[in-house]
C-alpha cells in the first residue's frame, strides 16, 4: 500500500474556482501515478497567501488534526512552498509536507530510464532542493523517504551545500559530454525526415506512436508513463524510412527548469521536420491542455515550426466535437483504439511528399 496523501490548495481572489479545482484533480493523478493513495482533498479560500504557513497557522493546526483522524503520511500542497513554510507546516503537523514541483520531480525520478534522463532528474531535484534545505530535514530524517525524496534525496541530508553544488557542477559537465554524443548521433539521422509526437501527458502519443510503427511501447492510463524519449521507424508505402519519435508528455504549472533541464530528452521535438501535437478531445479542459503545450513549444524555440494537431479519444462521448472540428479546421480528428491512425500516415506522407527539400 502506498503512502496516504491528502491535497491542498488555495483560492486566491484572483482565481477561478474550477480551474483550482481542475488542478487539484490533476494533483491527484500525479499522486496516484507516485504510487500514492489520494484520501481527501481541501480547497482552501484566502486573500493572499500567508508568507511563514502558507495556509495560515490556525488552518495548518486543523491539518495537524486531519493528519492524525485519518492517519495521513504527506501533505500536498499544489503550489510551490518555500523552505520555510515547509519547516513551519511539518512542525504543526509532524507529517511530511511536498509541493505540486517535488511530487512531479519524484515521478521523473520513477519512471526515468536512459543516463541522460537519469542525470537530468538528479540535477534539477538538487537545484531545487538547493534553496529548500531548511525546510526537508526534519521530514526526511524522521520518515525515512517515500514520495517526494526519490532519487538523491535521502543520502543528501549530510551534504552542505558547498558539496552539493560541486555534484551539481560535475552532472552539468555528465550533460554536456551526453549532449555531444547525441549532436554525433543526430547528425547520422539526417538522412532521415523526423516526426516528433508532443502533448500532454496522458493524450495517447504512445498509443499512436504503437500504431504508426508497429512497436509495442508501455501504454499506462498514468500521468508520465512516457519520460525518455523513444524513436521508432515508419516505412512508407515506397518504401521510405521516417524516424518517428515519442517524447515526454507535458503538463501545466510544471515546475520552473524543468523544461530546460530537460532539453536534452526534447531535443527530437526541437529538431524533427514535423511536430505532431496530440491532443486528448475528450478531457473536459483539453484547450487548456493545448495550449499548455503550445506555451512550451514556445518556449523550445519551435512554435512557429510544421505542427499539426491530432484530436485523439473521439470514440468517447464528445458533444462538442463539430465545434473542434470548425476552430480547427485543419486538424486530425482519431481514435487511436478504436479506428487506427491511417489518417495521421496520410498525413505524414503528404506533409513530406509536399515539403521534399
Amino acid at each position: 500500500m502506498g503512502e496516504r496523501l491528502f491535497l491542498v490548495g488555495v483560492l486566491t481572489k484572483l482565481e477561478e474556482k474550477w480551474e483550482k479545482i481542475d488542478s487539484l484533480k490533476e494533483l491527484s493523478a500525479l499522486g496516484k501515478s507516485a504510487n500514492g493513495e489520494v484520501v481527501e482533498m481541501i480547497l482552501q479560500r484566502r486573500e493572499r497567501i500567508d508568507p511563514a504557513y502558507f495556509i495560515g497557522k490556525g488552518k495548518a493546526e486543523e491539518l495537524a488534526q486531519i493528519g492524525s483522524d485519518l492517519n495521513i503520511d504527506t501533505f500536498v500542497f499544489d503550489e510551490e512552498l518555500s523552505g520555510s513554510q515547509i519547516k513551519n507546516l511539518e512542525e504543526i503537523t509532524d507529517r511530511k509536507i511536498i509541493d505540486r514541483t517535488e511530487l512531479i520531480l519524484d515521478i521523473f525520478a520513477k519512471h526515468a530510464n536512459t543516463l541522460a534522463s537519469k542525470i537530468e532528474i538528479e540535477l534539477t531535484q538538487l537545484q531545487y532542493r538547493l534553496t529548500r534545505l531548511t525546510g526537508k530535514g526534519v521530514a526526511l530524517s524522521r520518515l525515512g523517504g517515500g514520495i517526494g525524496t526519490m532519487g538523491p534525496g535521502e543520502q543528501k541530508l549530510e551534504i552542505d551545500r558547498r558539496k552539493i553544488r560541486e555534484r551539481v557542477h560535475t552532472l552539468e559537465k555528465r550533460l554536456e559530454d551526453i549532449e555531444l554524443s547525441k549532436q554525433v548521433q543526430s547528425k547520422r539521422r539526417k538522412d532521415f525526415r523526423r516526426i516528433a509526437l508532443v502533448g500532454y501527458t496522458n493524450a495517447g502519443k504512445s498509443t499512436i506512436m504503437n500504431k504508426l510503427t508497429h512497436s509495442n511501447l508501455l501504454v499506462e492510463d498514468k500521468l508520465f508513463s512516457t519520460l525518455d524519449s523513444t524513436t521508432r521507424i515508419l516505412m512508407s508505402p515506397d518504401q521510405r524510412k521516417f524516424l518517428v519519435t515519442d517524447t515526454i508528455g507535458f503538463l501545466r504549472k510544471l515546475p520552473h527548469g524543468l523544461i530546460a533541464s530537460f532539453r536534452s530528452t526534447l531535443q527530437e521535438a526541437i529538431e524533427a521536420d514535423l511536430r505532431l501535437h496530440v491532443i486528448d478531445i475528450a478531457h473536459p479542459h483539453c484547450e487548456l491542455q493545448l495550449l499548455a503545450g503550445n506555451e512550451i513549444l514556445e518556449g523550445l524555440g519551435v512554435a512557429d515550426k510544421p505542427i499539426v494537431y491530432i484530436f485523439n479519444k473521439i470514440d468517447k462521448d464528445i458533444g462538442n466535437l463539430p465545434i473542434f472540428k470548425r476552430r480547427y479546421p485543419d486538424a486530425l480528428f482519431i481514435s487511436a483504439k478504436t479506428t487506427g491512425v491511417k489518417v495521421v500516415k496520410e498525413k505524414i506522407f503528404s506533409f513530406f511528399q509536399t515539403n521534399k527539400a
